[in-house]
């Protein structure tokens, strides 16, 4: 039986592309960079970069107890398939002479043994977890998707099953426990973001568009290339649509947010999308598509931001409804805002990861189950 929760904060070792927890809680957590570019090493500072030299270094600290949480980011492919290789090879960093194969061997050393709970983020754009990734679920405590379809097993659909699950594939021991592991992330607020001295929230009368976009759409998903042809429809019966022809520095695209009443958030590659989060820090209302995935702490509709349908018409009958009620538009901004930065800043997300992680697997057994779990302090954040 686990003991009685303690106040210290819980110790952290993170492996991955970018350092997800440790910009979050840098004083608790040791992160690996495994991101073939990393030329920064920092070990004072808990940054060190996976290689040969310490990647013994790295296996015992997972097999250490008095780690409290692993947590690993998924890749999108192995390092040694055929893809893998090809783009490992084809990087500029090997015709200077580095070949930083070893980087992408650190997730791998979880198949050995593991001390501590693992928590695994998958915040890649497909709503499916690619096969090479399987042992990382069969190890993690809890898997957390951000593109988590809404029938769970889905995410097997093409990789672990050949085509879609089947009831015997479903009612496999293994599979449901497989399943049961399963947790939607956010995209949350990008750190770039945090880091940027945002607008203040504009009163009504500061809003002067009524729709804006800034994105990629040509070479984007069709909910982008039909949704903005409506858009453009709409400008020309007399709204005010802002819609850049070229990128924007980030602090003016910051500040056409804060401007915008509404600002038009749809599919890219994946349902989520940064600009959701974006848009409501500034004080605007996220438009954004219906949902085709499970999401963690989403914003409600009519509460907090306006879904549409994307059949034809949909686009349109959603900013006609919205911008006909301009005081309800205030009120729902001032209330996006507070969710997003309730629940899907990084330290709000981190802390989402490790709770839950924890409390899994106290609650199951999970391999390697720790013999205390920590009470995270209020203020771990700072």
């Amino acid at each position: 039986m686990p003991e009685p929760a303690t106040d210290r904060a819980p110790k952290i070792l993170e492996i991955g592309s970018i350092p997800y927890l440790h910009e979050a809680f840098p004083q608790t957590t040791d992160f690996y960079s495994t991101w073939p570019d990393e030329t920064l090493s920092d070990p004072a500072r808990g940054r060190n970069i996976v290689s040969a030299a310490n990647l013994a270094v790295l296996a015992r600290r997972l097999a250490d107890p008095g780690y409290d949480l692993v947590a690993v980011q998924a890749a999108a492919y192995s390092p040694w398939s055929l893809r893998g290789l090809s783009r490992l090879l084809l990087r500029r960093e090997v015709l200077r002479g580095s070949l930083p194969l070893i980087r992408a061997v650190g997730p791998q050393l979880l198949r050995g043994h593991v001390a501590a709970p693992v928590a695994v983020l998958d915040l890649d754009d497909p709503a499916v977890i690619d096969r090479s990734n399987i042992f990382l679920l069969d190890q993690a405590a809890v898997y957390f998707k951000r593109e988590l379809p809404a029938d769970h097993w889905q995410v097997f659909n093409g990789t672990l099953h050949w085509r879609v699950p089947t009831p015997r594939f479903r009612s496999d021991a293994r599979h449901r426990e497989r399943i049961g592991k399963l947790r939607p992330i956010s995209l949350g607020i990008p750190f770039p973001v945090t880091k940027a001295a945002l607008p203040a929230p504009l009163p009504a009368a500061g809003k002067t568009v009524d729709v804006f976009f800034a994105g990629r759409v040509q070479g984007s998903s069709t909910v982008r290339e039909r949704g903005l042809k409506e858009l453009l429809a709409l400008r020309a019966e007399g709204l005010v649509v802002d819609v850049p022809e070229s990128p924007l520095a980030m602090d003016e695209y910051l500040a056409r947010c804060a401007r915008a009443w509404l600002v038009w958030s749809p599919a890219g590659y994946g349902w989520q999308c940064f600009r959701t989060c974006e848009a409501a820090l500034c004080g605007s209302v996220p438009l954004v598509n219906q949902p085709t995935i499970e999401q963690h702490r989403p914003l409600i509709a009519g509460e907090h931001a306006f879904y549409y349908d994307v059949e034809p018409g949909g686009l349109a009958r959603a900013v006609r409804t919205a911008l006909a009620d301009r005081d309800r538009l205030m009120t729902m901004a001032a209330a996006a805002r507070e969710h997003v930065l309730a629940w899907h800043t990084p330290q709000a997300l981190a802390r989402y990861i490790v709770e839950t992680t924890l409390q899994m697997a106290g609650r199951t057994g999970a391999k390697g189950g720790v013999t205390s779990h920590p009470k995270i302090p209020s203020g771990w954040e700072r």
